[in-house]
C-alpha cells in the first residue's frame, strides 16, 4: 500500500516544527512507518540549495532566482525521496510545500501566478500533498517569534507587507482547497494542538475508510 504525503504550511514562526512531531507521533501510533522532509532542503543537493536562498549576499538576488532556486530544491526532494518512500508505504510529513512558493514568491514578490503553474508542472506534474495543515498566524506575531529562535535569514527579513501579501495567498488557496484545513495559530500552543489533532483525526478516518 502506498502512503500519504501530508504537508505543514505557514508563516515564519507559525509553529509547523511542533505540530509536524505531533502529527508524526499520531501516524507512529497508527504503525505507519514516518518521514519528515523540509522545503527548501531534505537531499544533499536541496541542503546546499537552501543556504544559497536563505543567506545574505553581496548582490541582489533577484526574485526569479529565487523562485528558480526553490523549484529546483523541491524536484530534487519530490523524485529523489518523497516519490520513492511514498511507493515504499512509508507516510511523508512535509515541512512545507509547493503552496509556499506560491505564498511567497507568487505572493510576497508578486510573482505571475502562471510562472508558478508553468514550473509546478514541469517538476511536480500531477503530483500534489494527500493533506495539507495550514497554520495561520498573524506576521507580527510569528515574526517576533522568529526573532527570539535567533537572528533572521534573508527571506524573513523580506518585511511587513511582503508577509501580509503571503498570508493574503495562504489563506486563499486553503479555502479553495478541500484537502487543506487552516488552524488558528496565533492560539496557545496547546489549543493549536489540540485542533490540529482534531483536524488530522477527522482527514484520517476519510482516508482509512
Amino acid at each position: 500500500m502506498k502512503g500519504h504525503f501530508i504537508v505543514v504550511e505557514g508563516l515564519e514562526g507559525a509553529g509547523k516544527s511542533s505540530i509536524i512531531s505531533l502529527i508524526a507521533g499520531f501516524l507512529k501510533a497508527k504503525q505507519h512507518p514516518v518521514i519528515s522532509t523540509r522545503e527548501p532542503g531534505g537531499t544533499p543537493m536541496s541542503e546546499a540549495i537552501r543556504e544559497c536562498v536563505k543567506q545574505h549576499w553581496q548582490e541582489t538576488v533577484t526574485q526569479e532566482t529565487e523562485l528558480l532556486l526553490m523549484y529546483a530544491a523541491r524536484s530534487q526532494l519530490v523524485h529523489n525521496v518523497i516519490l520513492p518512500s511514498l511507493e515504499k508505504g512509508l507516510w511523508v510529513i512535509g515541512d512545507r510545500h509547493n503552496l509556499s512558493s506560491v505564498a511567497y514568491q507568487g505572493g510576497g514578490r508578486q510573482i505571475e501566478i502562471k510562472t508558478l503553474d508553468t514550473l509546478r508542472e514541469m517538476t511536480l506534474g500531477a503530483f500534489r500533498p494527500d493533506f495539507t495543515i495550514y497554520l495561520d498566524v498573524e506576521p507580527s506575531v510569528g515574526l517576533a517569534r522568529a526573532r527570539g529562535r535567533g537572528q533572521l535569514d534573508r527571506i524573513e527579513q523580506a518585511g511587513m507587507d511582503f508577509f501580509e501579501r503571503a498570508r493574503n495567498v495562504f489563506i486563499e488557496n486553503v479555502k479553495n482547497d478541500s484537502n487543506a484545513v487552516q488552524i488558528n495559530a496565533n492560539n496557545s500552543i496547546e489549543t493549536v494542538q489540540s485542533d490540529t489533532m482534531a483536524a488530522l483525526s477527522n482527514w484520517y478516518r476519510q482516508v482509512e475508510k
